[in-house]
């Protein structure tokens, strides 16, 4: 299993690929359309993400003491965004997730391309990873 770190490495080198904006946010639209369909069943009221102008579904589970994180969004360039995140951080121990600096955001650009909600709202995400985290942290 890769860590934290050298999974962010292969996002900033897979968007260094690409000089327009236009071409990354196709990119995140299809890391979004690829990401794994959300059972139903987890699109409650519980898993949405207060803070995300679009609606947006986060499922954590623990699996062999590593949350495993699957999510789903009805806007394209946010499921992407989700995605994202979730190829660097699911598959993690809580502590490794508590402890990592998403440092590729700023790298590949992220934050400065997208409008102050959808900017929110990539914080809302990633603060629900990181309560997650910590409520399992705790409970370990």
């Amino acid at each position: 299993m890769k860590t934290i770190n050298e999974l962010q490495d292969e996002v900033v080198e897979e968007f260094a690929d690409f000089d327009d904006w236009m071409d990354k946010y196709q990119m995140l639209i299809d890391l979004g359309n690829d990401l794994k369909a959300l059972n139903e069943k987890y699109k409650t009221e519980q898993n949405l993400i207060d803070g995300c102008q679009s609606r947006v579904w986060l499922q954590c589970d623990r699996v062999d003491g590593k949350l495993v994180f699957t999510a789903d969004s009805d806007a394209l360039i946010v499921k992407g965004i989700i995605a994202l995140l979730i190829q660097v951080l699911s598959g993690h121990t809580p502590q490794e997730i508590l402890d990592a600096d998403l440092y590729f955001i700023d790298k590949i650009g992220l934050r400065e391309h997208l409008s102050p909600t959808r900017s929110n709202g990539l914080l809302a995400m990633v603060k629900r990873i990181k309560a997650y985290a910590l409520t399992y942290q705790m409970e370990s």
